[in-house]
Formats: structure tokens, C-alpha cells, sequence
């Protein structure tokens, strides 16, 4: 069964996007069986149907009713659009491809080699998003950011990089119940960055909802392009929580931040050398460190 009014997607991009846009109004077996096919791309080329079924933890037959309702004949022709991705993809994406087919075990004593794999994968899955986060972060009025429990971490991290050239950044705490007041604080002018990953938090979903009432644009961090917030995203970048451990991971989350910290910095040019010039400055003068090691803002001089 196909949808005429609605036509398969052709490209990986497409059916990714056509996935966010129905994402809502999918049966939570959809869902499960979607998200599983966004999250692992490089696993539908290379396993088999019941496997994948298996893995993503649905029955192979709704992977079969899935297809059709994105207007697919059937699940051959949905793989074969990731199989087209596949072939176009960089060779370190291939090369992962290719891991997954020779069936290499993943035990716990490999997981320094996960935790890189998953730093790896950031440029090739962000690849097109990270200069429209950039475009989209350099000219907001002010940016908030907003990371809650287990992400607190990575928005803590860029809250503070990003101040050190850039003062107009704020950190959505929402410390003893004050989060409806941070809120008030956004505008149309201005970028809401979200960090979360599963199980996402009430309150990540309560700054997005918050965020498009003010109509300020929403700029993403997840695990998911299909996670909560990213379906209210204007600008998703993702990374992977994979760990052997018992607790996602955060590596790969604070691997991005500090990539687009980079980015950012290169953006904002000498006048941002400047601003973190002084605000060591000020850090020195204040006893704020120990030793007089050689200063961030030098690195950054020689960098760029």
C-alpha cells in the first residue's frame, strides 16, 4: 500500500525529515521501529530485516507496515534508500558499516574504543547542521542554554566556553523552582540551546514549549533527531550516549560542545581573542588559578 497524496522519500534526508514531521502521529510501534532506523543508519544497508526488527524491538512486520505508510511498497525499498546513503557516505562511515557486518563483539573491556567511536561519528552525522547552529547561534541577541540532571554537564560546558568571549549567554538553571522566571528571560531575538538525552526530563521539554511561545529560534543537542525537542527544533545536532556502562554516556555530548565552541570562536574572530584575554585576566588577578600556566587566550592567538 502506498500514499499517493504523500510520496516515498527518496533521499535519507528526506525520509528524515518526513519522519520528524509525522513523528507524533505515529503509533508508538512506529515510533520505536522509526527512531531505531534514524539513530542507526549504518546497521539498515548491511542487517537483515528480523535483525533489525530484533535490535530495535518491534516485530518485522511493523518495519513492513512502517515502510508503507511513508508510501514505500514494502521494507525493500526503504533499505534501499539508506543503501543509496550508504554508498554516497564518507569511508569512515563505511568502514563502521563494515564493522557491523564482520559482527565485532562489544564487551566491556572496549570502552575506551566505544567512547571513541562515538567522538568519531560526531562530524559525520552533524555534518551539514553544525554551520547553520553556528549562523544561528552568532546572530542571536542573547543565547540560553538549558541542560537538566545528566545534561547538565555539557550546558554547564558551554555556557561557560561560549561566556568567555561572548557575555550575552545565559544558563537556564531553574534552581529551587525559579524555572518559569529563567524563562521570562527569552525572546524572539534570541537562540534556546537544549541539551538532553533518554530519558529526557520534563524540564527540557517545558524550555522548549517555553521557547516557541516567545518565538525564539531552538537549537537542539540530543541523542535523537526524532527526541522531543528536536521534533520543535529549527537546528539539530546529535551525538551517541553508547556505552557498555550502566549510564549513557556524556563524552560524545561534551566532544560536541566544545566542537562548536570552536567553530564559534573562528566565527566571532580577533575581537573574541580579545573578550577571553580579559576574562583571564580578570581570573588572574583574582587568585582564580594556582599557577601562571599559559593562558587559553594565547593558544587561541597562535590557532587562529
Amino acid at each position: 500500500m502506498t500514499h499517493a497524496a504523500n510520496p516515498a522519500p527518496k533521499t535519507l534526508d528526506a525520509f528524515t525529515a518526513r519522519v520528524q514531521h509525522e513523528f507524533a502521529g505515529m503509533t508508538p510501534q512506529f515510533q520505536v521501529g522509526a527512531r531505531y532506523l534514524l539513530d542507526f543508519p549504518a546497521e539498515v544497508p548491511v542487517a537483515s530485516m528480523r535483525t533489525i526488527a530484533t535490535q530495535a524491538g518491534v516485530q518485522p512486520a511493523t518495519l513492513v507496515r512502517l515502510a508503507q505508510s511513508l508510501g514505500y511498497a514494502g521494507w525493500g525499498d526503504l533499505k534501499n534508500v539508506f543503501l543509496a546513503s550508504l554508498r554516497s557516505a564518507s569511508g569512515q562511515y563505511a568502514e563502521r558499516a563494515s564493522t557491523v557486518v564482520r559482527g565485532r563483539s562489544r564487551s566491556a573491556t572496549q570502552s575506551a574504543a566505544i567512547q571513541a567511536d562515538n567522538v568519531r561519528m560526531l562530524a559525520d552525522v552533524n555534518a551539514q547542521n553544525l554551520p547553520k547552529a553556528v549562523r544561528m547561534l552568532s546572530r542571536a541577541r542573547t543565547v540560553h542554554v538549558a541542560g537538566f540532571r545528566a545534561s547538565f554537564a555539557p550546558a554547564y560546558t558551554m555556557q561557560y566556553l561560549y561566556r568567555l568571549f561572548r557575555p550575552t549567554v545565559m544558563l537556564i538553571r531553574g534552581d529551587a523552582g525559579t524555572l518559569d522566571m529563567d524563562l521570562r528571560g527569552i525572546s524572539k531575538e534570541d537562540v534556546t540551546v537544549i541539551i538532553s538525552f533518554a530519558p529526557y526530563s520534563h524540564e527540557s521539554m517545558q524550555v522548549a514549549e517555553a521557547a516557541r511561545r516567545a518565538q525564539s529560534q531552538v537549537l537542539a543537542i540530543c541523542d535523537s533527531v526524532v527526541a522531543p525537542m528536536a521534533l520543535q527544533a529549527d537546528c539539530v545536532l546529535q551525538f551517541s550516549t553508547d556505552t557498555p556502562s550502566f549510564f549513557p554516556s556524556s563524552v560524545a555530548a561534551l566532544s560536541l560542545i566544545e566542537i562548536l565552541i570552536e567553530q564559534l570562536l573562528a566565527q566571532a574572530g580577533p575581537q573574541a581573542v580579545n573578550s577571553i584575554r580579559q576574562a583571564e585576566g580578570h581570573l588572574q588577578q583574582d587568585g582564580a588559578y594556582l599557577n601562571p600556566l599559559r593562558t587559553t587566550a594565547e593558544k587561541v592567538n597562535d590557532a587562529y
